[in-house]
């Protein structure tokens, strides 16, 4: 068993890796086709932002669904939402204290509590209607991608306002092999990922839905602990943030209702106490702008999102173990 728990966890860190290092060749080589294209650079930023960091999270739940573990894709990107929050702005304003934009406050939070709430009406299909279980259905994946489709919206009103930056440009022929090995590296990353995951449930005798919450949450979020972390340092606060605040909503609208298009998701019952854990999170990041220095997330205050996620992680392990 031990050895087999071994191998598994050697086949899920390289499916993480190459689950990560196709995404960024496949952002990089469809932005210089783009270039060379003449598509404007307005088009691209956008379709960056939109895709950019959340292709991992989606990859992993597409594949996911079309194996009809189903579990993992919910746990994944509710897992993967609590890990920005909590793990991965701990991490960026302990390396620096992380200074609020207000307009961060006034619409991006906001519209974090508004995707939490969505999601939270879409699984409580026992508690409003009364049915034995719960369903993300595929109509209810549909109102997703209309969600994600107005969110683009509007962050196209600030991408407008940016600055075009040149950049260099790759050949026609260096960007289509980036962007062919990029395709395989999601294509093979994700499937080597969703099965070891698969496996490491299996062995450890734990559901899906926890391995989803953190082993592949937290490997899938590492693009965004990366970016927010190297934001952080360079003081760049408003990307650290804005990195978080925006994968949130994707993961929630694009990730999830892509997965439910595919393949309806069932709701287990431990995923509402995972869903308060994770308005109670964007809800602690938004007091913190009120606590302290006005608009700050402070080193203290990023120590404590970190206790509070590994306290949330040993307690769920806790209680998947005494099932």
């Amino acid at each position: 068993m031990e050895g087999s728990l071994i191998l598994s966890f050697l086949k899920f860190s390289l499916g993480i890796a190459i689950l990560l290092k196709g995404a960024d060749l496949l952002i990089d080589g469809a932005s210089n086709l783009a270039k060379r294209a003449g598509i404007p650079e307005f088009v691209i930023g956008l379709t960056l932002v939109a895709f950019g960091t959340s292709l991992p999270e989606l990859t992993v739940n597409v594949s996911a669904s079309l194996k009809g573990a189903s579990e993992i894709t919910l746990g994944n990107v509710i897992g993967s939402n609590i890990a920005n929050i909590l793990l991965i702005l701990g991490v960026a304003s302990l390396i620096r204290p992380l200074s609020v934009n207000e307009t961060f406050v006034r619409k991006e939070i906001p519209l974090n509590f508004l995707s939490i709430l969505i999601l939270f009406a879409m699984v409580s299909d026992s508690i409003v209607d009364g049915k034995a279980s719960s369903t993300v259905s595929r109509s209810e994946g549909l109102v997703l991608i209309t969600t994600f489709v107005g969110y683009l919206y509007f962050l196209a009103a600030f991408l407008k306002k940016e600055e075009e930056k040149d950049q260099e440009t790759y050949s026609y022929g260096k960007s289509l092999i980036f962007t062919v090995f990029g395709l395989l590296g999601l294509f093979l990353g994700s499937e080597l990922t969703v099965r070891s995951g698969i496996e490491i449930a299996s062995i450890l005798g734990v559901s899906q839905v926890i391995i989803g919450l953190f082993l592949i949450a937290v490997g899938t979020s590492l693009p965004e602990l990366t970016t927010s972390a190297v934001a952080a340092y360079r003081g760049n606060s408003d990307l650290a943030l804005g990195n978080v605040a925006g994968s949130n909503i994707f993961n929630v609208s694009l990730v999830l209702g892509t997965s439910s298009l595919i393949h309806p998701i069932p709701v287990p019952e431990r995923v509402f106490r995972d869903l308060i854990i994770l308005f109670l999170a964007t809800l602690v990041l938004f007091l913190s702008n009120y606590t302290g220095s006005r608009y700050t997330v402070s080193r203290i205050e990023g120590a404590i999102f970190l206790l509070i996620y590994v306290a949330y992680a040993l307690i769920s392990w806790y209680w998947e173990l005494l099932k």
